[in-house]
């Protein structure tokens, strides 16, 4: 094979090889994320529920706003329900450190203080986004705070 026969063989080698990858990578770029709801006991309830508690969507999770419903003030209230937000988080295989968004729902603005000194730390040196507003109304079950986030895997 002459050098120039040689130079147009990998030059075409090389071209199909960009093609066949491009081509790969388009295919995957098409697949499409699927919605799973993850049960807390791992099985799907007889009769289907009013919402999930835990989505994943692609590598997204997205759980639903946690509350606490016992006697306590804001910051057991809050350290509760943060703690049983990180069990949620790490059943799925994500942590406290991949939420990108927390939603915050105070029953009283009174107790941003007092959330907050709980909060502080518990997403690790980089925290998520957070919104946080009082509840007109209140919040379901008496529970003093409710947080929802979304995280990745």
């Amino acid at each position: 094979m002459s050098e120039t026969n040689r130079r147009k063989f990998i030059g075409r080698s090389a071209a199909a090889a960009v093609a066949v990858t491009a081509a790969a990578t388009a295919g995957k770029a098409q697949e499409k994320p699927v919605k799973r709801v993850i049960y807390r006991n791992g099985k799907k309830p007889e009769k289907t529920p009013l919402f999930s508690s835990t989505v994943a969507y692609g590598n997204l999770i997205f759980i639903a706003g946690v509350g606490y419903h016992e006697a306590g003030d804001i910051k057991v209230h809050t350290e509760h329900v943060l703690e049983s937000i990180k069990e949620q988080l790490e059943s799925v295989g994500s942590s406290m450190g991949k939420v990108l968004k927390c939603s915050v729902f105070l029953n009283d603005l009174k107790d941003y203080a007092g959330m907050n000194e709980v909060f502080l730390g518990k997403f690790g040196p980089e925290p998520p986004v957070r919104t946080t507003i009082a509840a007109a109304g209140g919040i379901p079950g008496n529970s003093l705070v409710e947080i929802d986030v979304i995280a990745y895997l």
